[in-house]
C-alpha cells in the first residue's frame, strides 16, 4: 500500500489487513529498520520524505475520512459574501466542494481541482491565478501565478501542505508550490491550515507558512496512542495557533449552526487577534508567548481500531 500510494495512515493499514494498530505499528517499525519505508506520525511513507512528493492519485486515497471531516468543519468557518483564497491539495479540494453551497462567495485559487469543484456553483465567483500548470497536483505555479496575486486582499486563506510542525510551520516538498502558497498567504488577513493528523510533526523541504503567521489549524483527532501528534498540537497551541478539531463536541457556549459540523477549539489562555486592515499581508504576532494549560490535549479521544488481531491468519 505504501508503494502504491506513497503514504498511508496506520488506521488505514489496520483496516485493510484487519489487525490492530498496535500490531501494524510494530510491523512498520520493523520495515523501517530494513530501510523499506519511513515512519511518520500516524502513518508511513516511502523513504526520502524530505524531497519525495506523492502525486494527486496517491494523495487522494490517503486519510480520506479525516480530510472529509476537516473540510466539513473548515467550510463552517466561511460566511456568505466572503472573499477567500484556497490553495492546491486534496483536502482543499474537499473544502471547495462544500464552499459551492455558500452563496455570494468569491474564491481565488491556483488549483484546477478547486476551480472544477466550484465551476457549476450558483452565485460563487471563481478567480484563477495565471501561471504554469504543474501536472502532479493540477496547480498553477511560477511567476505568473505569484504576480497575479499582487495587490489582492481577502478575508482568509485556506492552505494545506505536506507537513506541519510547531518549529517551522507548514511546509511542502516542492519549491514552486511553496512560493505560490507564500503569495496566497500575503493576500489574506487570516491563514487557516488544513492538516490531518498524519502530517503533524512531519517536516519537508520548503517552508510555506511560518507558525507565527498561522491563525487557525483545522485537524482531526490523533489516535489515543499517538503522543507525538498530541505533543505537536500542544506546541502549536502554546505558540498561539487556534486548534480546531473535527468531530469533537462543541465547547461550552460555542453553538453550532443547523446543518454544520460541530467543532472543538482548544482552550487557549488568550485569543489570537486576527489580521484586519489592508496591509501587505499577515503580520507576525508574538508579544508574549501564550502558555496553554498542562495536559491540554492529553485527554482528547482518539479512534482506536477495534478489530481482532489476525496476525496469525
Amino acid at each position: 500500500m505504501v508503494r502504491a500510494n506513497g503514504a498511508v495512515s496506520l488506521r488505514e493499514l489496520a483496516r485493510v489487513v484487519q489487525t490492530s494498530e498496535v500490531t501494524v505499528r510494530r510491523d512498520v517499525r520493523a520495515l523501517e529498520a530494513e530501510g523499506l519505508l519511513d515512519r511518520r506520525h500516524g502513518g508511513a511513507v516511502l523513504p526520502g520524505g524530505f524531497t519525495r512528493e506523492s502525486g494527486f492519485p496517491q494523495k487522494s486515497h490517503l486519510a480520506t475520512a479525516e480530510k472529509t471531516a476537516i473540510a466539513d468543519l473548515a467550510a463552517s468557518l466561511v460566511e456568505e459574501g466572503e472573499a477567500v483564497v484556497v490553495g492546491a491539495g486534496t483536502t482543499t479540494q474537499e473544502l471547495a466542494r462544500r464552499l459551492a453551497r455558500i452563496p455570494g462567495l468569491t474564491v481565488v485559487t491556483n488549483s484546477l481541482l478547486v476551480a472544477q469543484a466550484l465551476a457549476h456553483a450558483n452565485r460563487v465567483e471563481v478567480v484563477m491565478t495565471g501561471g504554469t500548470l504543474r501536472g502532479s497536483n493540477y496547480a498553477l505555479v511560477g511567476s505568473g501565478a505569484e504576480q497575479s496575486l499582487q495587490g489582492l486582499r481577502v478575508s482568509r486563506a485556506f492552505l494545506s501542505g505536506s507537513g506541519l510542525t510547531a518549529e517551522r510551520g507548514l511546509s511542502t516538498s516542492n519549491m514552486l508550490s511553496a512560493s505560490v502558497d507564500r503569495a496566497l498567504v500575503q493576500a489574506a488577513a487570516e491563514v487557516v491550515v488544513l492538516a490531518d493528523h498524519t502530517k503533524l510533526g512531519t517536516d519537508t523541504m520548503f517552508q510555506t507558512v511560518p507558525t507565527d503567521v498561522i491563525t487557525r489549524l483545522v485537524t482531526d483527532d490523533p489516535p489515543a496512542h499517538d503522543d507525538r501528534a498530541a505533543t505537536e498540537l500542544q506546541a502549536l497551541a502554546d505558540q498561539g495557533v487556534q486548534i480546531t478539531v473535527a468531530g469533537g463536541a462543541a465547547g461550552p457556549g460555542e453553538g453550532v449552526p443547523p446543518g454544520r459540523q460541530p467543532r472543538r477549539d482548544t482552550p487557549l489562555p488568550g485569543q489570537r487577534r486576527t489580521h484586519g486592515g489592508a496591509g501587505p499581508g499577515p503580520q507576525t504576532r508574538r508579544g508574549a508567548s501564550a502558555s496553554a494549560s498542562a495536559g491540554l490535549l492529553a485527554d482528547q479521544p482518539g479512534e482506536r481500531a477495534r478489530v481482532a488481531d489476525l496476525r496469525h491468519r
